[in-house]
């Protein structure tokens, strides 16, 4: 099991790395924390209520302005390097005329929506590296995004409007890069606090912090599969998600999303939708209220209750929405019985292979152990198991001496 330290350290060889590959010395680091969707998934996308979580993983840049137009960036992960320039993004090329590998196409299209926000992108020299693995649902494509946004503003000395930024970020991966995001993973990478949950509305942009009971605790448990139909399965949801919501439409003229819908009417129209669009819609406005319930139950410090809630929306997933896939049933199953257990679910819209289980602090570590042991029996995979602390929201760092 990993535990990282409360405060966050720049992983080791970062600033060398940037010094080896651009024989500079970069002029800061940029912190970008990953998220957890404890409620929501698709929800998100239908504009509904998620409560989420910034977590102690984290996508790290280390930058340095340049005086051209010019950017030139290195994945340190990938041992790759891509350059564009910024007088050239709508072609989505590299300088050397090749497209753009797509992890570069997220700080193209970052810079691109900033300025056509107003905002100024200068030339620079970037090299990223993450502690996220890729594919587990942890929001990385999002930390990324916001790591190259808030780097730009700090070289150009943009008082950040967090809110601004998220939503660029966002259209930046809908539109640039071509993958259909939800805003939660860009606003909790921005306004994540330390020792809270996000209670937030994707529709209207309202927002609450809500304190997380100190002698409870998150733990991933990844088990490494990866669907790797992840993204069109991702689109096939959406279009169906946006197919429910227009049938419904016909019956409540006055709705907007399927937050809209209360489930006493849906229980009513629901005779009016496929089967299939019909679960779909029934998963999405039971995990709207959910989230408003867990909400609740958070305030009043009823962590039981909380935990019941995620075995609820898991278990919605798994047989009304068909989200989960096979190596994360019997991740649910094998964890039911430690003690410390409170409650789990998938992490993301489904189908990474991985699960957050709620976990009482002073248990974590058994229960870590616990998990591993009965799932590798069961499933003969070993899954990875993290402890992820909540932390503040994305900032921009000195350079460690």
């Amino acid at each position: 099991m990993d535990t990282k330290p409360l405060k966050a350290q720049p992983p080791a060889g970062l600033a060398e790395s940037f010094k080896s590959t651009f024989n500079e010395e970069p002029e800061f680091l940029v912190r970008a924390p990953g998220c957890v969707n404890l409620f929501g998934g698709y929800v998100e996308d239908g504009e509904g209520w998620g409560l989420a979580v910034a977590i102690s993983r984290h996508v790290w840049a280390a930058a340095r302005e340049l005086p051209t137009t010019l950017v030139t960036l290195h994945a340190f992960d990938l041992n790759e390097q891509a350059a564009f320039r910024l007088t050239d993004l709508e072609e989505k090329k590299a300088i050397i005329g090749r497209p753009l590998p797509e992890w570069a196409q997220y700080a193209a299209g970052v810079a691109w929506n900033m300025q056509n926000a107003g905002i100024a992108t200068p030339g620079s020299q970037m090299t990223v590296t993450g502690e996220m693995p890729m594919g587990a649902g942890l929001y990385s494509s999002a930390a990324i995004e916001v790591a190259f946004g808030m780097a730009w503003a700090e070289i150009v000395g943009w008082e950040v409007d967090r809110m601004l930024l998220a939503r660029l970020c966002q259209h930046a991966e809908r539109t640039y890069v071509g993958v259909e995001s939800g805003l939660v993973g860009q606003f909790a990478s921005l306004h994540g606090k330390a020792g809270h949950a996000l209670l937030f509305n994707n529709q209207t942009l309202e927002w609450e912090a809500l304190p997380l009971p100190g002698e409870y605790t998150l733990v991933l448990a990844d088990t490494g599969v990866r669907d790797k139909q992840a993204r069109v399965r991702h689109q096939q949801r959406l279009a169906e998600c946006a197919e429910a919501a227009e049938r419904l439409k016909a019956y409540l003229p006055e709705m907007t999303t399927l937050q809209d819908v209360s489930e006493d009417q849906f229980d009513r129209l629901k005779v009016h939708l496929p089967d299939s669009i019909c679960n779909i819609a029934e998963h999405l406005i039971a995990e709207n209220r959910r989230a408003l319930t867990a909400s609740v139950a958070l305030k009043a410090g009823d962590m039981d209750a909380f935990g019941a809630l995620m075995d609820d929306s898991f278990l919605s997933s798994r047989e009304i929405f068909n989200a989960s896939d096979s190596p994360l049933g019997p991740m649910w199953e094998a964890a039911r019985e430690h003690p410390g257990r409170v409650g789990g679910r998938l992490v993301g819209p489904g189908g990474a292979g991985s699960m957050v289980f709620l976990v009482q602090l002073d248990a974590a570590g058994e229960f870590a152990g616990y998990l591993s042991k009965r799932y590798s029996e069961q499933a003969g995979i070993t899954p990875s198991l993290t402890v992820l602390r909540s932390v503040d929201g994305a900032e921009v760092i000195p350079v460690p001496d």
